[in-house]
Formats: C-alpha cells, structure tokens, sequence
C-alpha cells in the first residue's frame, strides 16, 4: 500500500487556522501493530493543545493529530492476529488519527461494540480509557460511593456520569450553564450543579449530609484543588486530569491530612502500549457489555469532515459543546 492518504496536521503552533491537509505517505504497521482505515476520528483537549505547541508527541508518535479512531483493519505487522482484514474496530492511538490511514498496536484496538455506528465508536476510546484508568483504577470508586465530576457534560464528563450510575454510584456533575447541567441530570446524575451561579463545595456537602464526595474527577485545577479538599469526604480520593484552570494552586494542607485524603492524578497518551492493553482489557470486560446492552452511549456534540478540521477546533475551544466532537474521514 504505497498510496499517499490526506492527513490533518499543524503548520506552525497556533489558531485553530493553522490546521491544514497535508498528503502523507500511509503508515507500515510494524510488529504486533495493525493498519485501520480510518473512518471517523474523534477530537480532544489534547490535539487543541497540540496544535498550539503546548503538548508535543510522545516519542516515536505521528505529528498528526488525533488519539482516538474507528475503522476497518486494512493490513498486519508481523505477530499481529487479533483481528482479521476487514474487522471493524476503534481504538486508543497516540497520534495519527485525523487522517485517511493510521497505524495503532493491536492490544490498544477493540471491536466496535455492537449497536454504535462508525462515529459513536470513534468517540468512545478516549473518554473510557481515561474514565476507567482513573475513576475506577486510581479512585476506587465503589457503588454507594459519591463522585464528583467536574466537566460533566465535556467528553469524559458524559462518559463518568453514566459508568459511575451503571456501577451503583451517587454522582454530583458541574457545568457552566443551566441547560448543561439539565443534560448532566438526563445523563444520570442526581444533582447538577452550575457551577457559575452555585457553590459546588456547599452543594456537594448539602447532597451528602455533609459527608462530602469519596472520589472527584478534577480536569480544572488552578484554584479548584483547595475547594476539592473542602468538598472531599474522608478517606477520599482526588484524580486530576488536567488543569484548565492552571498546573499551579496554593493550598491549605492541613485538609489534605485531617481528611486523609489522596490527591492522585496521571496521563494517559505518553503511556507504552502494554499498559494501555491492561486497560482495554479491563473495557472489553467491564465496560462493553454495558455499551453493547444500551446502558453507555457516548454523546455526539457534532461531526465534521476531515477538512473541516479547523471548525471542530473552533467548536471545542468554544465550550458550548456537550458531549463529543467527531471528524468523518
């Protein structure tokens, strides 16, 4: 296959403009990888970052854009057996999704789960890789329990809400609009909160007769890490994802102690691709089966063409998004 395919990358770091089709030779799956054609891609916070020149590739990784695809298995490197020419699959990649081809290994690759057409499934590795890995891998979170979810109608926020709700868990979502935190209670939670007109901290404890939440989702930090501790029941645990607010905040420790607390947090795209096969795995059994029984179903924002690239970024960045933005191919 020797073919040139189209592709999405960044000129130079900037504006949401600076993305442009470029032509690239299609990539060589090598050992235990598989070649997908992609047929839609989803978008995230990531690729905006990158676009702006804030967050570089790992290393080894296309400078392509996109972390997440769904297609059909096109060609096999060597020892790769898990899916036959023509499978239908989506899967977790490290870079190279906004294009006509994209290589990814095997074991960070699953089948399309049944009843999701080609763009749902494109919308579906990023949020439960990153959901699964940090709510219910690094926060423990247990039915019974109370989360806290930041960002409750952003891609993860969507997903969190309703796998916290099928794993028997008490959820409290923010959002930055009245008819956002309407979607967040549709989607299952059982108290929403805007956070531009309410305390979430007074609010999570009046929902928890003043317990607090056992785990929060945090994707803002910035001044949100002290009012976390505040809104923090004890023994609970605080996973930051990223910081939209700011990586540095000054804080009171002494709640971090008295309330013995864990404040934890990781990343997901640097990571080899064994771990990322753990967590698929854990998803192949755990999460699919609530896919496949209607009881997940990622939320579409919006799709747009591959050439319209520029325009998804600009409906990310705006925030008026609920749930996920996808790219056909």
């Amino acid at each position: 296959m020797t073919d040139p395919m189209r592709a999405v990358a960044a000129v130079r770091p900037g504006g949401p403009d600076v993305l442009q089709i470029e032509t690239r030779p299609i990539p060589v799956p090598q050992a235990g990888e598989i070649l997908i054609r992609v047929e839609a891609a989803g978008v995230n916070r990531p690729d905006v970052l990158q676009r702006m020149g804030q967050y570089a590739p790992p290393t080894g990784a296309s400078d392509v854009l996109g972390l997440e695809v769904a297609g059909a298995v096109v060609a096999h490197g060597a020892g790769a057996w898990r899916f036959p020419e023509g499978a239908q699959v989506t899967a977790l990649v490290p870079g190279g999704g906004y294009a006509e081809y994209c290589v990814v290994h095997e074991s960070n690759a699953l089948p399309i789960p049944a009843g999701l057409t080609v763009v749902e499934a494109a919308a579906i590795p990023e949020t439960t890789f990153t959901v699964w890995t940090n709510v219910f891998d690094r926060g423990a979170l247990k039915a019974g329990e109370t989360l806290l979810v930041h960002g409750g109608t952003s891609g993860i926020g969507t997903t969190a809400i309703q796998l916290a709700k099928a794993f028997g868990s008490i959820v409290i979502a923010t959002a930055g609009a009245d008819d956002k935190v309407a979607e967040c209670v549709r989607l299952g939670a059982d108290v929403g909160v805007n956070y531009r007109s309410e305390d979430f901290v007074a609010r999570t404890l009046a929902a928890t007769g003043g317990r607090g939440a056992d785990v929060i989702l945090d994707m803002v930090g910035g001044d949100y890490v002290a009012r976390n501790y505040a809104a923090a029941a004890m023994d609970a645990r605080i996973v930051q994802i990223a910081f939209l607010r700011g990586p540095k905040a000054e804080v009171d420790l002494r709640p971090l102690m008295q309330k013995r607390l864990v404040h934890t947090g990781s990343t997901l795209r640097p990571r080899p691709p064994a771990e990322k096969a753990a967590i698929a795995d854990a998803l192949r059994e755990k999460v699919w089966p609530l896919i496949e029984a209607g009881r997940l179903k990622p939320v579409i924002d919006s799709v747009f063409p591959l050439a319209e690239a520029a325009k998804a970024h600009a409906r990310m960045e705006s925030s008026a998004h609920v749930g996920k933005i996808v790219l056909t191919v």
